[in-house]
């Protein structure tokens, strides 16, 4: 397979609803909890790319956009967008849907980069 057909298999979709348990006293989503999904998001995208153990090591400018209310459905997406010799970063885009409408537009982006490591957590070659 290559490195192109890898990544377009690779590529990561995750949907959830927003919840009140998961917003804050303006009945948004808490960053914390949306950097969190991204960051699963792109651990998923990185394993399935590399099938390798993959640990995040940083997190590039994450932007807020869009204000992501109570009661609308997430799409986060996933794909790796570099691929060096230990390393991979991968960028992650979250849409926001209104549920009862066909609005839909992004609202937060970043990158996340991951190292591949061996059993002793030292890093090796992504192959």
């Amino acid at each position: 397979m290559t490195i192109e057909e890898r990544i377009k298999h690779s590529e990561t979709i995750i949907f959830k609803a927003v919840f009140p348990n998961t917003t804050n006293h303006y009945d948004t989503l808490f960053g914390g909890t949306a950097m969190q999904l991204m960051d699963e998001t792109a651990f998923i995208a990185a394993t399935r790319f590399s099938r390798q153990r993959m640990v995040t090591v940083s997190s590039d400018k994450i932007d807020f956009k869009k204000a992501i209310p109570a009661g609308t459905i997430i799409e986060l997406k996933g794909k790796v967008a570099y691929l060096g010799n230990t390393s991979l970063k991968v960028k992650v885009d979250i849409y926001v849907e209104e549920m009862y409408s066909d609005s839909r537009e992004k609202a937060v982006s970043g990158e996340f980069t991951f190292v591949a490591i061996d059993k002793d957590k030292k890093p090796i070659k992504i192959i």
